[in-house]
């Protein structure tokens, strides 16, 4: 491993923490964005926030999208991480501000793509999404919120409206040092595909899913 060497010979302290690297416009589907790229040096991980108007510093409406290829890039019915996407890049553009922190590295709940695609198969054999996991001998969620947060405070986030069904990432947020003023939910119409991970998310992994009452004709 090579070490940082500074003048006179002396070692040059390893960076932590998060660097904004490049601000560039991004124009999509949804709207007129500027990514700003950002360099995770705890992990190595290169993230993303997607920035949509003037965010100010208060109660800016926020999402943090976990990374999943099969979901965001294929269309995996399997999740509805995808649709959520869609979903919370069109409601940052509809309110005029907003941001989308796009956190690579947590593929899987953190497990990564390929662990996760074997934690797949598992599922197909009849385990839920935490079985497969703990079977596998993974943590159930290996994802950490630190990244996001730094990325929150370089922007000047003080406080956001978290669009998220997951009240651990609230928790987790939080615990990083930024304000969460409401929870808005998320909520995607299931399909028969992911009705099963959807209700192991709500049973075991403790996500805000009400809409899932009125669904009764998938077993």
């Amino acid at each position: 491993m090579t070490e940082n060497i500074g003048v006179l010979g002396k070692k040059s302290p390893q960076r932590t923490g998060v660097e904004r690297v490049v601000n560039a416009p991004l124009p999509t589907v949804y709207g007129k964005f500027q990514a700003v790229g950002y360099l995770d040096h705890d992990r190595g991980d290169e993230q993303v926030a997607l920035v949509y108007g003037d965010i100010g510093t208060d109660q800016v409406l926020t999402r943090l999208h976990s990374e999943c290829l099969t979901g965001d890039a294929f269309g995996s019915q399997h999740c509805e991480c995808g649709d959520q996407l869609a979903a919370a890049l069109r409601a940052v553009a509809a309110e005029g501000a907003g941001v989308v922190v796009y956190l690579r590295g947590h593929e899987g709940r953190g497990i990564g793509l390929l662990a996760k695609l074997r934690a797949m198969a598992l599922q197909a054999e009849g385990l839920d999404t935490v079985e497969a996991n703990l079977a596998l001998g993974l943590p159930v969620d290996a994802r950490d919120y630190g990244v996001a947060a730094g990325i929150l405070q370089d922007l000047g986030v003080e406080s956001v409206r978290l669009m998220s069904n997951n009240p651990r990432k609230r928790d987790a947020l939080q615990r990083h040092g930024v304000q969460v003023t409401e929870q808005v939910p998320l909520l995607i119409p299931p399909c028969e595909s992911n009705i099963t991970y959807l209700r192991t998310k709500r049973e075991r992994l403790d996500h805000n899913l009400p809409h899932l009452d009125a669904v009764a004709h998938w077993s």
